[in-house]
């Protein structure tokens, strides 16, 4: 299972989450987020980095992806089929794409970046008016009504007490998790201590 941790900012912080060997690590370059990243942290993870956008110009994803070694964007916002695959083009990099899901209709969206160059995984968050970050997770169930042939993280609201959830969603296309604010001592600061016994519970349910 991916193990994805974001609203990272810290240089000490990320040193001591990339020690809980998370599969990646999420940086916010949207500036309406409270993780907003606003320079380069002294230390950047030897994991997987995830750029993550909001309806970016693809002039400044470039230039983040050159200058934080970004190996994959994550757009949260409205973006068209055709930015994501636009901005595939100029960084060489995957995208994913998130999906904001209140219903089953929801899914509806994902069809269209689908065929779009570029799109590997789907993230599913909360719906919220803040692009993610809410604390909040939506019905999991929902994901039944999910019938594309991608890869998707779920997001949204993920914290301490909720591994047994996390182990019984069945879905064919599930590959993993993003981990934020139920894991925070503050917006951008990742409480150690919680994220690990997490971290270590979801993989001993995959041993088991």
């Amino acid at each position: 299972m991916i193990i994805k941790v974001c609203g990272m900012r810290e240089s000490l912080n990320i040193r001591e989450v990339e020690s809980l060997r998370p599969d990646m690590m999420g940086f916010m370059f949207w500036n309406g987020s409270k993780r907003y990243v606003s320079q380069k942290p002294d230390y950047l993870p030897d994991v997987c980095r995830v750029g993550v956008f909001v309806n970016p110009a693809a002039e400044d994803v470039i230039e983040k992806a050159r200058v934080f070694g970004l190996n994959r964007i994550q757009l949260h916002g409205t973006e068209t089929p055709e930015l994501c695959s636009a901005i595939h083009k100029a960084t060489g990099l995957p995208i994913m794409k998130a999906v904001q899901i209140e219903s089953a209709d929801d899914f509806m969206q994902c069809s269209a970046f689908e065929r779009a160059d570029g799109v590997d995984m789907f993230l599913f968050d909360t719906k919220s008016s803040g692009w993610g970050g809410s604390g909040q997770n939506f019905d999991w169930s929902l994901t039944d009504s999910y019938i594309g042939s991608k890869p998707f993280l779920l997001a949204g609201g993920i914290g301490p007490g909720m591994e047994d959830g996390v182990a019984c969603v069945s879905h064919p296309q599930f590959a993993g998790i993003d981990l934020n604010s139920r894991f925070e001592s503050e917006p951008g600061l990742k409480e150690i201590p919680k994220l690990s016994v997490f971290i270590n519970n979801i993989r001993n349910y995959e041993q088991n």
